[in-house]
């Protein structure tokens, strides 16, 4: 794996997005929720061959039906023009925490039901094969608060799932809100962003399969960070996808802003783009190479 970005000359076989941290309130005027139509309107824009949106989790601030109104009320606005939105829930859609002050009480199976009736997805964790390339949700089984909690089952479907057609080389897509412990930008033990309650178990499969290309979100962190990119040389390779809320720092602080990333495919690679929203420009220190490989080509592991 490069950690650079190269441009290559022919057409990239697919590309699509990869949103997370969308925060929607009630409110149609706040700024988290114009933030979400500009980064719709700046997709299809940019990218109008797009074969999807990827979220991430925490697409609305506490799981109110009010917000998930405000989510198809932006998303039906800008909805031509623009490839299927699939999505995971984040700890904001699902766990009955102090944040939900505005949206009363609710037992985190009520939540997470509701998530998936909103979202129209098929389940807490599901799966999607879009032009020949594996797309893989993941979500947390339990309301565990600020962490995920992926059931045994749920760890098995994984694996199996990654080990489909594997022998193509062809990279497979995972998308999960948080984190794995001490990998991407915000996720170090010290920063405490982190994680997923099964943790080693996780990381014991991705490093079965280092085709597998995971994306994250959660920690908010900007795309010029430190290890907005973990992992590759023989393991899984990891981003953290930013936000399209709001950003954190490396120095603890929260700053405006709204970025997410621009993948396209290629026989070879994958090239993976940050994108600022609010400007609709590249982040150029956030362009990466990943190079497609047969899983026994690879050696080694990061974790």
């Amino acid at each position: 794996m490069e950690h650079s970005y190269t441009s290559p000359t022919e057409q990239p076989i697919i590309r699509f997005q990869v949103i997370t941290d969308t925060h929607i309130t009630t409110n149609p005027e706040h700024v988290h929720n114009l933030q979400f139509g500009q980064a719709l309107r700046d997709i299809k824009a940019t990218a109008p061959d797009s074969v999807g949106i990827m979220h991430v989790g925490d697409l609305t601030d506490s799981g109110d039906d009010k917000e998930y109104a405000e989510v198809h009320r932006i998303w039906s606005e800008n909805r031509m023009g623009l490839p299927d939105l699939l999505v995971t829930s984040g700890n904001h859609d699902v766990a009955d925490q102090p944040w939900r002050k505005d949206a009363g009480t609710c037992d985190w199976r009520e939540l997470l039901g509701n998530f998936m009736d909103k979202t129209g997805m098929p389940g807490h964790y599901h799966d999607h094969w879009i032009n020949g390339y594996h797309f893989i949700f993941l979500g947390t089984e339990e309301g565990t608060n600020e962490f995920a909690d992926l059931s045994e089952t749920q760890l098995i479907w994984l694996d199996a799932k990654l080990a489909e057609k594997a022998a193509s080389g062809k990279p497979k897509f995972v998308f999960l809100h948080q984190p794995l412990k001490n990998t991407v930008a915000g996720s170090s033990e010290t920063q405490g962003w982190y994680g997923v309650n099964q943790d080693e178990e996780m990381k014991a499969i991705l490093n079965c399969h280092p085709q597998t290309i995971l994306f994250t979100g959660h920690t908010h962190w900007v795309l010029v960070s430190p290890n907005t990119i973990f992992g590759g040389n023989g393991s899984a390779t990891m981003f953290n996808a930013s936000s399209v809320a709001y950003l954190w720092t490396d120095e603890d602080v929260k700053k405006a802003g709204s970025e997410g990333f621009f993948v396209e495919v290629y026989e070879e690679s994958v090239l993976v783009r940050g994108r600022d929203f609010t400007t609709g420009t590249w982040v150029e220190e956030a362009h990466f190479t990943v190079r497609n490989a047969l899983a026994s080509d690879q050696s080694g592991n990061q974790y």
